[in-house]
């Protein structure tokens, strides 16, 4: 006869129970848990195993992060143009609820956000980078005005823009006529 297979070391490692603490709840610890406090090793107080602190940035590092911060707000709107564009697109040429609602809130979004371009970026605006946030706060309002231009294409598209003549028919005169030309069927 063979003698047994041995049992994986896994097989071994859950079998054994590791004592633990008591705890305040009635469930024991599922097999195979071991508490981190077991799992650590001791440690002498002599050694060095303090947590260093981390160094707070200065005042120059702190203005680079925040102008960092600045062109990722002052760029997100032209991430979002492609996707607008897609859905632009699939909705059609027709004038339905959907289309029409979609047009609505791209017009929307752009312009609330330029309106309120002071609040997105006073916490970001400090004396030392006063003068490159304007360059991010520019950005910001020339990739919202993209966003109106594809609001301004897609509205074209639905025939809503007035850019034919007989658009403005309303405010067109009635020509007089130089000669008027009659025809007289002789019998």
């Amino acid at each position: 006869m063979a003698p047994p297979p041995l049992q994986p070391q896994w097989v071994t490692d859950l079998s054994s129970t590791t004592p633990s603490k008591p705890k305040s709840g009635t469930y024991a610890d599922p097999p195979g848990y071991t508490t981190s406090t077991a799992l650590q090793p001791s440690r002498n107080k002599s050694s060095k195993s303090a947590v260093v602190p981390r160094k707070q940035p200065s005042a120059d590092e702190m203005d680079t992060l925040k102008l960092k911060k600045a062109w990722e707000l002052a760029i997100a709107p032209a991430k979002q143009l492609p996707m607008n564009a897609i859905g632009m697109y699939m909705t059609g040429n027709s004038l339905q609820i959907f289309s029409i609602m979609m047009v609505f809130m791209l017009f929307k979004g752009p312009i609330t956000a330029v309106l309120n371009i002071q609040n997105t970026f006073s916490r970001l605006e400090t004396d030392g980078n006063r003068g490159q946030m304007m360059l991010a706060k520019a950005a910001f309002v020339g990739c919202n005005c993209l966003a109106l231009a594809l609001g301004i294409w897609k509205v074209n598209g639905m025939g809503l823009l007035p850019t034919t003549r007989s658009d403005w028919l309303a405010w067109e005169t009635v020509r007089d006529p130089i000669e008027r030309a009659y025809f007289m069927p002789s019998y």
